[in-house]
This record gives C-alpha cells, sequence and structure tokens, in this order.
C-alpha cells in the first residue's frame, strides 16, 4: 500500500471514532508499527491528527472533511479551503443563538460546520442544506424543518420551485449565510437559482448574519444577493483588513472577528 493510501485509510478509520490504538491501525492498514508510527507523526504535523498514548484522534477539522467526503465530493469542493477559519466563524455563529429560538441556515461549507456546536443546543432550525439536516437529526435534539423540493447534490441543498412551500410559515430572529465574496457590492452569489431560494428564506427572517472568512472579503461572483445595507452582522476572522472592516461598518454592519489562530480542539 503506497503511502497517501495509508494516510488516507488512517484518517478515514479515526474520523469513524474518537480514538484508535497504533495496534489497531496496523491491522487496519496491513503495516508494521514502525511505519504507522511514521504516518502518524506525518499527519500530526500536518495538523490532521493529534497523536495520544498508544494512538491518536483525529482533528476537528479533518473529521469535517472526512464526512464531507464520504457524503458528497462535489460539495468538499467548498469545503476545502480555509477550514480551520470556517470552523471558528461557525462556533461564533452558533454562539449567538439562544436556547428555544427559531434560526435559518442557508446551505453552504461554512453553515455545514454550525452543525458541530448545535448538536447540544435546543433550537427551532428551518433549513435547506440536505447535509445539515441530515447531520442535525442524527446527532441532536433540534427541531429541523426543511423546505419541499428536491435536492441538488452538487449544491448539497433542497430547492422548491412553488411559492406555497413550508418557508412562508416559519419566522426566524436570525438567517445565517455563507458567500463566495462580499465587498462593494454587496454579498454574491454564484447561481440565479440559489439567490431565488435564498430570498424566500431571507424574507422570514429579522436579522440576516453573513459568515465570511478573509478569504472572501472584496471578492466578486456572478449575481448580487443582498446589497451591504441589508446585512445585519458579518461574521469573519482576524485576517481581514482594517480597510474592509471600515467599508461593512460604514455600511451600518456589526463586524464580528473570530481569531483564526485558535487551535482546534
Amino acid at each position: 500500500m503506497l503511502e497517501s493510501e495509508r494516510h488516507q485509510l488512517i484518517l478515514t478509520t479515526l474520523s469513524e471514532q474518537d480514538y484508535t490504538s497504533v495496534r489497531a491501525l496496523c491491522e487496519q492498514v496491513d503495516a508494521s508499527e514502525a511505519t504507522v508510527r511514521r504516518d502518524l507523526t506525518q499527519l500530526e504535523r500536518e495538523g490532521k491528527i493529534k497523536r495520544k498514548r498508544g494512538g491518536a484522534e483525529i482533528s476537528a477539522s479533518e473529521r469535517t472533511k472526512q464526512l464531507l467526503q464520504r457524503r458528497n465530493g462535489g460539495f468538499l469542493l467548498g469545503l476545502g479551503r480555509n477550514i480551520p477559519e470556517k470552523r471558528q466563524l461557525a462556533k461564533r455563529a452558533v454562539e449567538m443563538c439562544e436556547d428555544g429560538e427559531s434560526i435559518i441556515i442557508n446551505g453552504g461549507s461554512s453553515t455545514y460546520m454550525m452543525g458541530e456546536f448545535l448538536k447540544d443546543r435546543n433550537l427551532s432550525i428551518l433549513t435547506n442544506s440536505y447535509y445539515l439536516a441530515l447531520d442535525l437529526i442524527e446527532n441532536s435534539d433540534n427541531q429541523i424543518t426543511l423546505p419541499g423540493g428536491e435536492v441538488y447534490r452538487k449544491q448539497g441543498v433542497v430547492l422548491s420551485p412553488f411559492e406555497n412551500d413550508t418557508i412562508p410559515f416559519y419566522h426566524a430572529s436570525k438567517m445565517f449565510m455563507g458567500t463566495p465574496g462580499i465587498g462593494n457590492c454587496g454579498v454574491m452569489e454564484s447561481d440565479p437559482l440559489l439567490i431565488r431560494a435564498e430570498h424566500k428564506l431571507r424574507k422570514q427572517a429579522e436579522k440576516l448574519i453573513v459568515l465570511a472568512d478573509s478569504s472572501k472579503l472584496g471578492k466578486r461572483s456572478n449575481f448580487i444577493f443582498e446589497p451591504l445595507e441589508n446585512i445585519d452582522v458579518l461574521i469573519t476572522d482576524s485576517r481581514a483588513k482594517e480597510s474592509d472592516i471600515k467599508l461593512f461598518e460604514r455600511s451600518g454592519i456589526e463586524v464580528v472577528l473570530v481569531d483564526c489562530n485558535v487551535p482546534n480542539q
């Protein structure tokens, strides 16, 4: 077995349980203890695992990546960049929610990561993210509502062609969404079909909260979802340029910065 194949098999194995011993990994990859220990050293150096006495556990960001890789390769493409930053944005977004609150979560890689931090909460959640809904149904006691419609596998979202689905009957205090870019023109989106669905969701929420890591600031995409003045809160990371922060604050947006140097636990 090639080294790259062993590494992938080790990561897959670790993602399925909290801890795995070196002995068990040796059996799984059919390699010597010395070889597996070298593999673990390399994977730890890359930040993908954490060594523990007699074995190892996977890092939180790598666990999320492995989960999505198993579920949907296309959706993984959006997740593969800036995972630690996105995870911290998701954590901060969930901290803004109170138990018992009704919220809306739009599909996307950043918002999908909110699921990790929602598992011990008690909220009413409307989401068009098929993968987030599945994760929360399996692993939490939150009340989950999905709009009727067709599942678009590449984006991992449910889109409804009908005006009278469940969405108009749902009221939320907050809507959380990601974006391919946010700047002078506003919050961007890449697909007009997604924009139509997102506007339906936006009408049902009092506040719009955008999650965008610093690499998205100043970026443009094909379509404008909302102008800056319609955004209530932007959650981004501490690598954001001061000029970008001032631009958003001048538009009346509350900018929340998270520390992008926080290690994954």
